[in-house]
């Protein structure tokens, strides 16, 4: 069995999701996992579909369909990587919105080595001022030796400079 993901991006409109879909099984493959959302406008995200080897070009031709109707389809193959160890943790950042926040978070969590297994960002408006505030949620991939505390440690001393509230919590399905 072949895995592969689909990057996808196009305009926004109803009955995308279920083109590609259709797609998929049209060429007998199987819908694993998948993040679509609108972003800017435009309809982008990911699929992860499995299906017989011999059936990829069969895909690649149903797809091409679907690329046709105004959404840009990117087919590259999955790979298989070793169980994750370490310890994953849930981050939930919110502050005002500014430049510089996924800088100099990322920034700090590539410093430790820490892994960003997922990641989220949205805006919404503070109640009372009418402000734009920034959301970050992302789940974390420890290596082995660093501990919650010292990523803490870490991310509280950029976050009087950014302005922002940071949490971190024990990941589900760690």
């Amino acid at each position: 069995m072949a895995r592969l993901i689909l990057s996808v991006v196009g305009s926004d409109r109803p009955g995308l999701t279920q083109a590609l879909a259709q797609a998929v099984l049209s060429a007998g493959g199987n819908w694993l996992e998948s993040h679509l959302s609108r972003l800017g406008g435009l309809y982008v995200g990911s699929v992860l579909v499995e299906l017989d080897e011999a059936r990829v070009d069969a895909l690649r031709a149903a797809v091409g369909a679907v690329d046709a109707q105004g959404l840009e389809v990117r087919i590259a193959p999955a790979i298989e990587v070793a169980e994750t160890a370490g310890e994953a943790i849930q981050l939930a950042l919110v502050g005002q919105d500014r430049p510089g926040i996924v800088h100099q978070v990322t920034g700090v969590l590539s410093g430790l080595s820490a892994n960003i297994e997922t990641f989220g960002t949205r805006l919404s408006v503070e109640p009372h001022s009418g402000a734009p505030l920034f959301h970050m949620e992302a789940r974390l991939r420890l290596p082995a030796g660093l501990s919650v505390a010292t990523v803490q440690a870490a991310l509280e001393d950029i976050s009087g400079e950014i302005m922002v509230d940071i949490a971190l919590a024990p990941a589900e399905g760690n």
